[in-house]
Parts: structure tokens; C-alpha cells; sequence
């Protein structure tokens, strides 16, 4: 049955290619994920001698803002021998971020001191341990792949006549005011700072925007408001629907992530400016907003976490842990970009969720907006980029864009992609589109009947073509074997990595706590392509509950590789279909769950109840002999932890799913014929 599948599917998806590459341009289908000899040129350009010699910095440069708060600035200009800062006008290039100045400052100086930034690339460059520091190799991917020169300050940029600007957000680093947290003040700020930039001396009046992860959404939310000056930006992993991205994915928060990062951000805004206080110049309205606001969201985040019942959490706490007006605010309208945007993203990034759906909500031709797929982590961008098939370093990418859309240099970077992707399972591909053309929706059933493929696991299940006649009810109760999971390396931003490749890119271990159902082995290479819907018929013992589930590419020696996850609280399930898609099958493809309160629906015990699993859009391919496998969970800490009244009304019970052929279980898969 599978391989009749597979035949028909490649067969048609042939035609539809056929009808396709009538309007495809003839640079797309050519497209080489490493650039060819433009790529070639992007890199050369980053390692010939620098167009200046020297950087001069300008330390805590003071803007101040409509509202009279004064926020504090690092400029970077390129400099002659002497160090003294050139007089040209220049492009300049800005990043704002929450994590203070001083850590770019410090990253900057590592990299900058010749032995040893040469040091740190050769190690970066040469390191491939053994399991289990597997994992310690793909964390120093980020200085050999360019990713620590995008962080903050690109002295390439710079000595390439570049102006570089670093400012602390409002209410970070040596900033005045309240940290916003990327809402309404903090997004003004990023049009004044750009209206600022562009009209210093030396400015030529352009301004491109950079950074990675909180600066990578600034960028985002700038570009949407349409300052004059902004001409493009190179966002690295940036979020756009937070709530769903790593706050409260399927009404579970993060709590690998949310917690170290809030209580991060807050004690480094309570560092001072040494300088100042040793020259008598402290700044009073800067210590007087640190008492004001000392934990930025973190009461909000405990209560969330602790409280018991709805009723006793404040409106405070119920604003950021619900979808709403708070998150609206911080959702940038991604279709008034007019300006050249570049968005790189992972497949197991925090904002994965986001990437694609930035990308394609710009309304640019492809060339003016670009999507860039990785394999990695929040922690890894640009982890193997520069190596043999892959795009070329970071740093590269981002003086190659900014040269072509800041200085109208015809560099080709406008014919790379526009889609290029680490296809899980194969390599790096380039394409036309995310989801690529030609994807078809099918239903794989869960069926009880054994796969003989996971013994290891608390339930081995098959995933099949046809639906099931047998009915069953299988069982499966909350564990903690989620940290150490590729779950709970995403959901740590990737910091977990350390734990090794068995952890993070082998899912046997939480298997055990968890239902499988395996598929045939595939008998040619199948590509799936795009956002996947997980389907279950469940039975709670409780009024609430929690779902976890991952999609996985068995090998034939039984590495089951996570390909991608979701999760839901069983009482969240309300689906809004105006923001929901379906594929032509009528089944959701990706369904968009209100998560609020107000549409809170407590589940009936023991009553057989729907609930619809949005999992992360990927891109993979199965190869022959391996096996597409869903992973079914009540649990999957720390990616996920219900909120403390939705836990509690859970009361961490056994959890059932139901297999019927009157109310099957299923995943509905996006396939795409061979390439």
C-alpha cells in the first residue's frame, strides 16, 4: 500500500512540476545554497584587508527620545591608522538590544584581537568531538558559521565603511526608563533612533538594522513602521506571534527559556556605568527606574506559573499569559515591510514558528526578501555555514546584503534563493517558496496494531495509510524524560545541546515515556514539506490535560531524529478557523488556537474529546529504508509546562487517546514527489 502511494504521489507531483517550472525563473531553478562564484566573491570581500585600518569607538553617546528619556549608544566608525575616525558620510547600520552593551563590548574585543579572534575560528573550525561532547562542537559553530560577528558588532562592516550604532533598549543596560519588553514606546524608540542616526554628521541618510533574536524582532517591528531612513535589514531569528512562539506554545510556557531569560535581561539592566560613577556623572533617573521596575514581567511569570485556579490570578499576569492586546501590540504587520528583508531562521530555533511566516507575509519580489532554514538552535545561527554545500558565513551574508541595498553595490545578492533550507534528512536545497509548490495533504492513521519498531517505547503503534478497524485505548502519563529530548534542547534554546547528540537528535530515550506509531520504511526518497497537524480523539480523567507531540524520521538502525513538535492544553483547543488554514483534504493543516480565557473549554472526564496539534512547519526528507514516526506525550518538560491553574485542574492524571474507526486518530503530512 505504501509503495502504490509513493508511486502515485510521484507521478503527480512529476506533472505538477512540469506545469510549475513554466513561471519559474530560470535563476531560481539554477540556485545554489553556497551562491556559486557570488558566494564566492560575499566571503572574499569579508577576508581581503579592510578598506580602513582602524574602528573608533564613541562611548555612551547619549539620544534622547519624544518623551525626554535618554538612551545610551556605542558608535562605531571606521578609522585611519592613527584611529582617528574618517569624515566621509556612511551607511550605518544599527542594533538595538536588552542584554547591555557590555556584552557586545566584550565579544567585540575577543574577536577583534588578532590572536585571538584567529585562535577562536581555528578552534571553531577544527572542533568535532566524539559523544557525548558531540554537542559542544555544534555551540562553537557559532564563531566558525559568522553567527558571534552578527550578534553584535561586524568590525568587517565597519572597516568597510560602515557605521555601526549598539544602543540599549528602554530600561536596559545603562538606558533610562522602564523596560517595554518590545511594545508600543520601546518600537517608537527604533523610529527615533533611526531618524537620529540618519541625521548625523556622519551619516549618508541610510540605515540598515541588524542583530540576532530580541534584535532580530526590533529590526522586524521597525521595518514594519516605516521610517524613512531604513533601507533594509538582516534579521537573525526573529519572533512575530511570541505567545505562541515560546511563551505559551499551546497554552504550555516555555519554562526552559522564559524564566533563565527574564531573570537574565533583569539583572543585567542592574549593572551600572562604572565609568560614569568613577568620573561623578551617575545618572540618578537611571537608578530611579531600576527601584521602580527591578523584575520586569517575573512576578507575572511566577504567578502564572504557581497559582491554583484563574480566579486568583491578577489581570497583570492574565494579560501576558492569554492571547491579546499585549501580544498585538508586539506583533509587527509584517505585510508593510517595503524595505530589502533577509530573515534566517532554524527548524529547531524558539521562533520557528515565526520565520517562514515573516517571510512570506513581506510583500517584496524574491530577491528583495530572502529565507534562510537552518538546522539548528536559538544558541547555533549560522552553526555550518561556510562548509562544503552550505551557505557561506553569516557575516558574509550580511556585508553582501547591506553592500547591495545600503551602497548599490551589484554583488548578486539579490539572485541568491530565495528560499534556502537545510532539508532535514538530506542538505541544503534552495527553492522558489516555502512550503515548496506541489505539497499534498494526507492522512496517516494512528492504529494500535505493533510496528515491531519501538519496543523501547511505553506504546509501539503503527502510522498507516489505511484507517484502522481495530478500536483501542491507550494510556500514556506525564514524565520528566523531556529533558532530555530534542523537545527540550529547543525549548532551552539549545543550551542542552551539551547533553549530546543522544539527547537532542535521538528521541528513544523520552520515547519511553511516550506512544509511537510507526510507518512503513519508504522505498524511495519522500519529501514532506511544510506546517503538519497532529489529530487525536482523547479521554481525560480530568477536566484539563496537556498533549505533546513530535514528528520523526526513524533510520533504519532506529535513531528516531525529531523533525518537528507541538503541544496543547487539552481546555485550549478552541480553534479559531478565520486565522486557521485547511488543506484540500478538509483536514486542518494548520490550526490557530485562540488561547484565551474566554474560549477556555474544560474537558469533560471520561468523554471522548477532539483536539487539533499545530506542529512547527519543517521541510524533510524520509530516505529509503526509513520510517515516519508521530511521538504522542502527556508531558514534555521543560519545552512545555501547562500554567499553574490549567496543571493543577489536570491533577498530572494518566491520559488517554482513543482509536476508532468511526473517530480516527492522525497526522495530516504534507508529501512533495522526489526532487
Amino acid at each position: 500500500m505504501r509503495t502504490r502511494l509513493l508511486r502515485r504521489r510521484s507521478t503527480t507531483i512529476a506533472v505538477g512540476l512540469c506545469v510549475v517550472g513554466l513561471t519559474v525563473p530560470s535563476a531560481v531553478a539554477s540556485a545554489d545554497p553556497t551562491g556559486g562564484s557570488d558566494g564566492q566573491t560575499w566571503l572574499a570581500a569579508t577576508e581581503t584587508a579592510p578598506q580602513y585600518p582602524g574602528v573608533a569607538v564613541e562611548w555612551d553617546v547619549p539620544i534622547t527620545m519624544s518623551d525626554g528619556t535618554v538612551l545610551q549608544a556605542n558608535v562605531y566608525r571606521p578609522a585611519d591608522a592613527s584611529g582617528r575616525a574618517v569624515e566621509s558620510k556612511a551607511p550605518s547600520v544599527l542594533n538595538i538590544t536588552p542584554y547591555t552593551k557590555l556584552l557586545d563590548t566584550l565579544v567585540d574585543s575577543a574577536l577583534s584581537i588578532p590572536q585571538v579572534g584567529e585562535t577562536l575560528m581555528d578552534v571553531a573550525n577544527s572542533l568535532d568531538l566524539a559523544a557525548p561532547f558531540d554537542g559542544v562542537s555544534e555551540l562553537t559553530g557559532v564563531i566558525a558559521g559568522g553567527g558571534a560577528r552578527v550578534l553584535g558588532v561586524n568590525r568587517d562592516l565597519v572597516q568597510n565603511g560602515y557605521t555601526q550604532v549598539v544602543v540599549d533598549a528602554r530600561g536596559t543596560g545603562f538606558s533610562q526608563g522602564n523596560w517595554d519588553v518590545l511594545g508600543k514606546r520601546e518600537q517608537q524608540d527604533s523610529v527615533e533612533v533611526i531618524d537620529w542616526m540618519s541625521k548625523q554628521g556622519w551619516s549618508d541618510g541610510k540605515v540598515g538594522m541588524a542583530g540576532i533574536s530580541y534584535s532580530a524582532i526590533n529590526s522586524v517591528q521597525a521595518a514594519s513602521n516605516n521610517p524613512p531612513a531604513l533601507k533594509a535589514i538582516f534579521p537573525v531569528e526573529p519572533g512575530n506571534d511570541l505567545l505562541r512562539d515560546i511563551v505559551g506554545t499551546g497554552g504550555g510556557l516555555g519554562v526552559g527559556f522564559m524564566p533563565l531569560w527574564l531573570t537574565a535581561v533583569n539583572g543585567l539592566k542592574l549593572i551600572p556605568n562604572v565609568q560614569d560613577i568613577l568620573q561623578g556623572n551617575f545618572d540618578p533617573l537611571w537608578l530611579a527606574s531600576r527601584l521602580e521596575d527591578p523584575g520586569t514581567l517575573i512576578p507575572e511569570l511566577v504567578q502564572a506559573m504557581t497559582a491554583q485556579r484563574i480566579e486568583d490570578v491578577s489581570p497583570s499576569t492574565l494579560q501576558v499569559a492569554q492571547d491579546g492586546q499585549f501580544y498585538q501590540d508586539r506583533s509587527a504587520d509584517v505585510g508593510n515591510i517595503t524595505v530589502p528583508t533577509m530573515v534566517y531562521g532554524g527548524w529547531h530555533d524558539i521562533f520557528a514558528n515565526s520565520e517562514p511566516r515573516i517571510y512570506n507575509g513581506i510583500d517584496l519580489p524574491a530577491g528583495q526578501k530572502q529565507l534562510i532554514m537552518g538546522n539548528g538552535y536559538h544558541v547555533t545561527p549560522g552553526g555550518g555555514f561556510g562548509k562544503d554545500g552550505a551557505p557561506p558565513r553569516l557575516d558574509a551574508l550580511e556585508r553582501a546584503w547591506f553592500d547591495k541595498w545600503l551602497k548599490g553595490i551589484d554583488n548578486g545578492i539579490e539572485r541568491y534563493g530565495p528560499v534556502t533550507m537545510f532539508q532535514q534528512g538530506g542538505g541544503w536545497i534552495t527553492d522558489d517558496q516555502f512550503p515548496r509548490a506541489g505539497a499534498t495533504y494526507e492522512r496517516m492513521y494512528l492504529n494500535s496494531a505493533p510496528s515491531g519498531t519501538a519496543a523501547h517505547a511505553a506504546y509501539d503503534g503503527s502510522l498507516t495509510s489505511d484507517q484502522p478497524s481495530a478500536a483501542a485505548r491507550l494510556t500514556v502519563a506525564p514524565g520528566l524524560r523531556g529533558f532530555c529530548s530534542g523537545d527540550g534542547t529547543q525549548g532551552t534554546a539549545g543550551i542542552s545541546v551539551v547533553l549530546g547528540a543522544s539527547c537532542s537528535k535521538d528521541s528513544r530515550f523520552q520515547e519511553a515515556e511516550g506512544l509511537t506509531f510507526t510507518g512503513e520504511a519508504v522505498t524511495e526518497p519522500t519529501s514532506l514539506s511544510g506546517p503538519i497537524n497532529v489529530h487525536l480523539e482523547t479521554v481525560l480523567d480530568a477536566t484539563d490535560g496537556f498533549w505533546a507531540a513530535t514528528v520523526n524520521d526513524v533510520a533504519p538502525d532506529g535513531t528516531s531524529t525529531p523533525i518537528t513538535n507541538g503541544a496543547l492544553t487539552a481546555s485550549l483547543r478552541a480553534v479559531d478557523d478565520s486565522k486557521s488554514t485547511r488543506s484540500a483534504n478538509g483536514d486542518y493543516s494548520e490550526p490557530h488556537h485562540y488561547l484565551t480565557i474566554d474560549t477556555r473549554q474544560p474537558v469533560v472526564p471520561g468523554e471522548v474529546t477532539a483536539v487539533d496539534i499545530n506542529m512547527l512547519p519543517t521541510d524533510a526528507v524520509l530516505q529509503p529504508g526509513h520510517r515516519l514516526r508521530v511521538d504522542v506525550y502527556a508531558a514534555s518538560v521543560p519545552r512545555y509546562l501547562a500554567l499553574g491553574p490549567m496543571l493543577a485542574d489536570s491533577q498530572l492524571k494518566p491520559q488517554h487517546i482513543e482509536l476508532a474507526a468511526d473517530r480516527p486518530s492522525f497526522v495530516n503530512v504534507p508529501f512533495v514527489g522526489g526532487r
